[in-house]
């Protein structure tokens, strides 16, 4: 199929944004955020961390101690770059890959280990913090944060609405509506696409004849950027961009991350060595997040070999004993679920059927 000019010169306009190269040297100085030598290690303590806690919860799955789980490793720099840009006011609505930055905008470790094992307590939001639950339906997020990004614009709250998807997200109907949404209204919201060239199992070049996602957003008439989702600086910088257009009022944004999970799509069966390549897979690894930071933080002698490893033993220590919390939650039952279904009113079948259950067990 060939393009015309108009689309070419469309396309031409979404190079991606990059600060740090794969040797984790500066390559665009104009753009590098305002960040204090703290900062920039958190960001980094916070991506080994995540990393961890990854493989940690691969092997729980595997062992029949969680239940749902999604991978993230490869993903640590567009999670961990975008939430830190965000203030903890903002509201995060995740898709159920995007754990890490709910945690980070508040959610316990506990109730996040809960919420993959199904129990009702991994959706006892706590008091003050600002998310949704992890959207299973991809896709259904994407018009819930036009509705909250709405009403942040109606309370003339300065904050905003962030949302999460994957390329898969993308091919959605849901995520069309609700950037249209968010432009005619001209709402504060930061739609955040972590482009890992697969969704499921489909090439990206298969899902869209479109070269880029960020592009989209031009028929929505919107900002869009793509951005390299492998550095985390970028992936910083282009969110708190985003995040001062939509509370100075212009509008809403859309990034795409170019990133690439390591991992299978969730651990419910998926073999990704049956649609990509081992050369592939190498050629992205020599992208890795933590490595690259790793470099840049060493160049400026902020970081020691020492100093990770206290983070990775920290990490483990603290998902030990998140596991053991959770381990301690109440078994779950039916009339819990009955009990937590309404706050009031329920009807008078519902009342009937609790009476039932709990009898049953009392037993």
């Amino acid at each position: 199929m060939e393009k015309t000019k108009e689309l070419q010169k469309v396309e031409e306009q979404f190079e991606t944004f990059q600060i740090l190269d794969e040797k984790g040297k500066i390559v665009n100085k104009e753009a590098m955020p305002e960040l204090s030598d703290e900062q920039l290690k958190e960001m980094m303590t916070r991506m080994v961390y995540t990393r961890i806690w990854d493989q940690r919860a691969i092997s729980l799955n595997r062992q029949g101690r969680l239940g749902f789980y999604a991978p993230v490793a490869g993903q640590e720099a567009s999670m961990i770059g975008s939430q830190f840009a965000l203030d903890k006011k903002d509201w995060i609505l995740p898709g159920y890959r995007d754990i890490p930055q709910i945690y980070y905008h508040g959610l316990p470790l506990h109730q996040a280990f809960l919420w993959s094992r199904g129990h009702f307590q991994g959706g006892q939001v706590p008091e003050g913090v600002r998310i949704m639950l992890p959207q299973i339906i991809i896709g259904a997020q994407i018009t819930q944060t036009a509705g909250v990004a709405m009403g942040l614009k109606k309370d003339k709250e300065e904050q905003v609405a962030v949302t999460y998807t994957g390329d898969g997200g993308a091919s959605q109907g849901d995520f069309y509506e609700g950037m249209n949404f968010a432009g005619a209204f001209n709402l504060p919201a930061v739609f955040i696409v972590q482009n890992n060239r697969f969704a499921i199992s489909v090439p990206v070049e298969q899902q869209s004849a479109a070269k880029t996602i960020a592009q989209k957003a031009v028929a929505a008439g919107i900002h869009g950027q793509q951005v390299d989702g492998m550095d985390i600086l970028a992936v910083y910088a282009a969110t708190e961009e985003a995040r001062n257009r939509g509370i100075e009022g212009n509008g809403p944004t859309m990034l795409e991350l170019m990133t690439y999970r390591y991992g299978p799509h969730t651990m419910a069966g998926d073999d990704p060595t049956r649609y990509r390549t081992s050369e592939e897979d190498d050629e992205w690894e020599k992208k890795d997040p933590i490595v690259r930071f790793r470099k840049f933080l060493e160049g400026k002698k902020l970081w020691s070999e020492e100093e990770e490893e206290k983070i990775v033993e920290q990490a483990k220590e603290d998902i030990k004993a998140a596991i053991k919390e959770a381990d301690g939650a109440p078994k779950q039952k039916v009339t819990d679920l009955i009990d937590i279904t309404y706050s009031d009113q329920k009807p008078t079948n519902l009342d009937e059927q609790r009476e039932q259950y709990e009898k049953k067990e009392s037993k």
